[in-house]
């Protein structure tokens, strides 16, 4: 990975589209009755409060190692991640389901939708950049992996959640679009209702898939695949050590923690084998910035 991505800013660009876009569709649904514009700004207020749950998981995470959590508040983030995750499930999809369902037995036209399909555009567009600031720091994240790849394999869960919901909102303002023009062509606003729950489908799988990959982190999690590999390699290669036996990582937030299990090439005392052992440690974290905590056990058999 060619540089650290900076989840707080792809949050603001998320806020900043989001607020925007809840403003817009929330006069479009007064203004033309449409459910799908309805259960979008539903989806976007939604989406800001989420916005903000995760700013909170990355202030509440930087929190100092206590006596009570001695490895630091790192996994507060997954746990608000987690809550993002159930509030898009519920507060959008199944919202989203119901208003459309509710339409269905009581269609009525939507009115002025012109109106409705230029709010939505704009709609689009704001989240089309949304998307792309999430993007541009996924990027700096995922290196050469693809990016359901990356999705399954990331341990940030802010960065996983924000890109989950830029998706959907995207998703979701293409099917409102395309609902309400079929609404308009056909005379049939029962096609709007069908767009609304079509909606809330998206944001359910959306929601599904997201949350499976932040309940993985939140009950515990190595750290990614390929910084785990460039460990070992680095560990392996010291001067110090004849064999890695065993190697532990847990992501803990931003911080990551390490447990070695190795024999030491041999040394005169067990000050120099101390010796020895810091050293080792000191070129890990120069090397790896995220290493917070890392606890080394010499031994000479598996």
């Amino acid at each position: 990975m060619s540089a650290q991505a900076d989840s707080l800013k792809s949050i603001l660009f998320a806020l900043g589209a989001n607020f925007a876009i809840a403003l817009a569709k929330s006069a479009g649904a007064v203004f033309t009755g449409s459910a799908s514009m309805l259960a979008e700004a539903i989806h976007s207020f939604a989406d800001c409060g989420n916005q903000a749950l995760l700013i909170w998981g990355l202030r509440s995470a930087r929190q100092v190692a206590s006596p009570d959590h001695p490895l630091g508040y790192g996994r507060e983030v997954y746990f608000w991640s987690f809550i993002v995750a159930l509030m898009l499930f519920s507060m959008g999809g199944l919202f989203s389901i119901y208003e459309g369902v509710h339409k269905l037995h009581s269609a009525e036209p939507v009115r002025y939708a012109w109106v409705a399909v230029g709010i939505l555009a704009f709609g689009v567009a704001a989240e089309s950049v949304s998307l792309w600031g999430a993007l541009r720091e996924i990027d700096k994240e995922r290196g050469e992996l693809s990016l359901w790849r990356w999705f399954r394999t990331s341990r940030q869960s802010e960065l996983l959640v924000i890109f989950g919901e830029d998706l959907a909102a995207l998703g979701g303002l293409v099917l409102a679009v395309g609902f309400i023009a079929l609404a308009m062509l056909t005379g049939n606003p029962k096609w709007d209702a069908v767009g609304s729950i079509s909606i809330g489908v998206l944001l359910v799988l959306v929601a599904i898939l997201v949350g499976v990959e932040v309940k993985a982190l939140l009950i515990g999690q190595s750290a990614d695949p390929q910084v785990l590999a460039r460990l070992r390699a680095h560990i392996e290669a010291q001067p110090e050590v004849a064999q890695v036996y065993s190697l532990i990582t847990q992501q803990l937030g931003g911080d990551v923690m390490v447990a070695v299990k190795a024999r030491m090439q041999p040394v005169g005392s067990d000050v120099a084998l101390i010796g020895a052992i810091n050293a080792v440690e000191a070129r890990t974290r120069a090397e790896f910035a995220q290493v917070r905590w890392i606890f080394f056990e010499p031994d000479i058999i598996d």
